[in-house]
């Protein structure tokens, strides 16, 4: 690699050498009329010429111009080569003043020869440049030709034509995306903003054609096949605006991720995706005190269980972006664990990767863990969350969301780390299900941590409800039943569920721990309740389709242990605002234990009987607010 730097180096200054040998000379040529005689070539040209190639040679690498790759020449390189160019000149022109008072020599030789340098050594940068967007493959002298003669002709583009809305700053990164990847089979037009101030100015090149409400006009006078929405931060009601002139329009649209969903703030082409039922949410991004988050995971060691989850996967990327000096991942399914393990890794070379594939369940294991990398930072994500499954085997909620976290809770105690921060569910508060009654249980067991004498950990609960694209959740069903063309299955036609994206509630999570100074249940602002039958009728519409007719949609009732709406606090609870306007804290206390501790081994003891009676039995006990509810199917 070193032999491949040095011979590229010795070509670049070759060339530069002869370039500027050409431009010294050249100037000669044009300022004297007549070679005859040519005593400036002696007098002026030789003896000038060491004195100019050492300064120039010296300020081009003041300027970095060999630090830079011709590949990517951009506006920035070209100032430093007017920079060097002029610096340079001037500084001959002090030493032959100096030195000759300008004896037979003449002082529009340096003007002519800097602009003659400027010209060159750019021109030599741009066709490098211009050479490695155009050709992938071996070069002809007919490529070439086409290409120098494409500078002065328009741009008739390659692939489809493309419309960007949204002439901001996403924009211009797409649209020089477009221009400088040369594996884009696309080609932008112009752009569409809603500022009438910007009609008619230019992008990198492109022209900003209109406002978007004349998106279907603009379509039609373009001929443009795709569209690509470049606004992150739409409202729900604008991007549902965007989506129908799109239909209208007949073209392909897609979206640039919100902002929540750019980890390192970077967009790029691949960055671009479909445009999906959780863009019209219309979530605000979240506003995040990133200097107070660094300060407690920085150069830590940073634990997660159930890493391979929907929030765990998401929460490690956010992590990551914080520079901890490890990162554990536990997680008990071998294939998410391998994923996310390798997407890490990948993505952050300078971070230590641990992956671990173990069990809450077992308490050894966990001691094991701990010993070796020494958390500074525990995450716990890991739980059974699916309702009618834990229905049926209770025992399992008891076992591992119950037990696990009990197990984690003291083994993180023992080894005194800073943080523990359980993530809980809307689903905790006035349950009327195994899963929400065993995370309630689990949210009692934090605060009694916490509460305990002589802890050293601060340990603390996020409660929020629930996540679009989580395994398992209700959207990828929809959009399976879509597929299958109906019937859509929805339990009731007056169901809502609070809803929040999975980057936005891990954002919130990392906050919430930077906050919490011990014993707090952080709850995490929803929004409004959705509806889960609009919901439906809302994504068969977004794929096409009309509801009721062309996709039915039917109500199966309310299945076991299911609400007609969750809540976020119980009665008993009451909200504090906190400096943050998307986090609550509720205003706990420490919780009597002795009826839950004196049920903890009865509640083992049932699970290991599989006593699912015994068990809901116990729970109601311990839970008094825990409603054993079987609606009628």
């Amino acid at each position: 690699m070193k032999i491949l730097v040095s011979r590229n180096l010795f070509v670049v200054l070759a060339l530069d050498l002869i370039l500027l040998c050409g431009s010294f000379y050249l100037a000669h040529l044009i300022r004297y009329d007549s070679l005859n005689g040519r005593q400036w070539f002696s007098h002026s040209f030789l003896s000038i010429l060491p004195w100019l190639l050492g300064v120039k040679f010296l300020c081009f690498y003041f300027f970095d111009l060999y630090k830079g790759m011709w590949r990517y020449t951009s506006f920035n390189d070209l100032i430093s080569i007017f920079k060097a160019a002029s610096i340079s000149s001037f500084i001959i022109i002090i030493l032959v003043l100096y030195l000759t008072r300008f004896e037979n020599i003449s002082r529009s030789v340096f003007v002519i020869d800097w602009c003659l340098t400027v010209l060159s050594i750019a021109s030599l940068r741009l066709l490098v440049r211009l050479c490695f967007e155009e050709f992938t493959e071996k070069v002809t002298f007919l490529d070439l030709k086409n290409a120098f003669l494409r500078i002065f002709r328009k741009n008739a583009g390659k692939g489809k034509g493309t419309l960007i809305i949204g002439a901001g700053d996403y924009g211009r990164k797409i649209c020089r995306e477009f221009n400088e990847n040369p594996s884009v089979q696309s080609y932008v037009l112009g752009f569409l903003d809603d500022d009438p101030a910007k009609i008619n100015r230019k992008i990198h090149g492109v022209p900003i054609l209109n406002v978007i409400d004349n998106l279907e006009q603009t379509v039609k006078a373009t001929g443009a096949k795709d569209v690509i929405i470049a606004i992150p931060s739409l409202s729900s009601d604008k991007m549902r605006h965007i989506i129908g002139l799109c239909k209208k329009a007949g073209v392909n649209f897609k979206t640039v991720p919100n902002l929540g969903e750019l980890i390192e703030g970077k967009i790029d082409v691949s960055s671009i995706r479909n445009v999906e039922y959780r863009d019209l949410l219309g979530r605000e991004p979240v506003k995040l005190d990133k200097e107070k988050i660094g300060l407690y995971i920085k150069n830590k060691c940073v634990l997660v269980t159930g890493a391979g989850g929907s929030i765990g996967t998401g929460l490690c990327r956010q992590i990551c972006v914080y520079a901890p000096k490890t990162l554990v991942l536990f997680e008990r399914a071998e294939s998410p664990l391998f994923e996310i393990d390798h997407e890490i890794k990948k993505r952050f070379k300078g971070i230590k990767i641990i992956p671990v594939l173990g069990d809450i369940q077992v308490k050894d294991e966990l001691i094991n863990v701990f010993q070796q990398t020494r958390p500074d930072i525990v995450f716990h994500t890991a739980a059974y969350k699916h309702v009618p499954m834990l229905e049926a085997h209770p025992w399992k909620a008891v076992e591992n969301n119950v037990f696990g976290t009990k197990n984690l809770i003291e083994v993180t105690h023992a080894f005194q780390c800073e943080k523990f921060v359980f993530v809980s569910t809307d689903k905790a508060v006035n349950p009327t299900n195994v899963m929400g009654t065993s995370k309630r249980i689990s949210e009692l067991l934090i605060q009694e941590a916490s509460c305990a004498s002589g802890v050293s950990t601060s340990f603390m609960t996020v409660r929020f409800g629930n996540v679009i694209g989580s395994v398992g959740s209700v959207i990828p069903l929809f959009k399976k039943q879509i597929k299958e063309l109906g019937p859509i299955t929805v339990t009731h036609k007056d169901m809502v569920r609070y809803f929040m994206l999975i980057p936005e509630a891990c954002q919130l999570i990392l906050q919430a721990g930077a906050m919490g100074k011990g014993g707090e249940t952080f709850i995490l602002e929803m929004g409004s309740p959705v509806n889960i039958d609009a919901m439906a009728r809302d994504l068969i519409r977004f794929s096409g389709l009309e509801p009721d007719i062309d996709i039915k949609i039917e109500y199966i009732g309310l299945r076991p242990g299911e609400k007609m709406y969750e809540e976020l606090m119980t009665d008993k609870e009451a909200v504090i605002p906190t400096d943050h306007d998307k986090i609550l804290v509720l205003n706990t206390s420490c919780p009597d234990m002795k009826g839950l501790n004196g049920r903890l081994d009865t509640l083992k003891e049932m699970a290991n009987l599989r006593d699912g009676k015994g068990i809901r039995s116990i729970m109601k006990t311990m839970v008094p607010e825990y409603e054993i509810f079987y609606p009628n199917l």
